[in-house]
């Protein structure tokens, strides 16, 4: 069996009582970095074979995690702070344990998102975005995605990438209200408001959670509009033409068939 633990992310006493006695009941924990790892369970006494798991190993450590599984191990995954599956190789190791009908779990607790955008005191639905992509074709098509979404978007961003992220953000979709917020449950916890195109008003320190309100454009303005008005309003955003067909559908709800015999029959005109 697997569990997929959750651990604190920053004060060492937001853990449950389930998550110590599974820690403790297992024979391996897969760590993001063992040495972080270490201080977390160093002060709770847990001493168990540690393996280093992470998004640079992963493909080459899963094949040995499902044999050891195989095998009747008890196994424990662990990031360096957090929920597993976010920003992890999780999905991955889910995937291939499913090929293996394997069973595994989740012992619930901490996750910085959510508790971010609990804070932000920003409006539900939210989108989480996560980093932002290195690969420059996978940004411009995420990017592309996510700048008509009414939702909150939340990210998350290291202290050397925070500036750069929110020029970015501030390039691609306009100006928004936005809000970062770091050092979650610990003594120097803060929450920063601005906008993006005053950009970060503060030297970047620790690991940030970056909130952003969505497009203000109100949905229902947006469907008084004629369908080539709302069609031409996404492609004037940057949008290739069959995703702002797809999101006029979406917007209006109906096929996307529809808004595109539409707008193909009005060109012939």
């Amino acid at each position: 069996m697997l569990y997929f633990v959750a651990t604190p992310i920053g004060n060492l006493k937001d853990i449950s009582y389930r998550a110590i006695e599974t820690l403790q009941n297992s024979d391996v924990i897969l760590c993001e970095d063992t040495r972080t790892s270490l201080t977390f369970l160093n002060a709770y006494n847990i001493k168990k074979e540690l393996i280093s798991f992470h998004k640079f190993n992963y493909k080459e450590e899963t094949p040995k995690v499902i044999e050891m599984l195989k095998a009747g191990k008890t196994i424990s995954l662990i990031t360096d702070a957090g929920t597993p599956c976010i920003s992890d190789p999780g999905s991955e190791l889910i995937e291939q344990m499913n090929k293996n009908g394997l069973k595994y779990s989740i012992i619930p607790g901490a996750c910085a998102f959510l508790n971010a955008f609990c804070l932000s005191g920003f409006s539900a639905p939210f989108e989480f975005v996560g980093f932002l992509p290195d690969n420059k074709k996978e940004l411009k098509k995420l990017l592309l995605d996510i700048k008509a979404q009414n939702c909150t978007l939340i990210f998350y961003s290291a202290p050397h990438n925070l500036v750069s992220d929110v020029k970015l953000l501030f390039k691609e979709l306009g100006d928004r209200e936005a809000c970062t917020v770091r050092e979650l449950t610990k003594l120097h916890e803060e929450i920063e408001y601005f906008h993006l195109a005053e950009g970060y008003p503060k030297e970047p320190r620790g690991e940030y959670v970056l909130i952003v309100k969505g497009n203000q454009n109100n949905l229902s303005d947006l469907n008084n509009l004629s369908i080539v008005e709302h069609y031409e309003y996404y492609v004037n955003l940057g949008m290739p033409n069959n995703d702002a067909i797809k999101q006029v559908a979406k917007d209006m709800g109906v096929a996307k068939n529809v808004i595109y015999n539409h707008i193909v029959e009005l060109k012939k005109k």
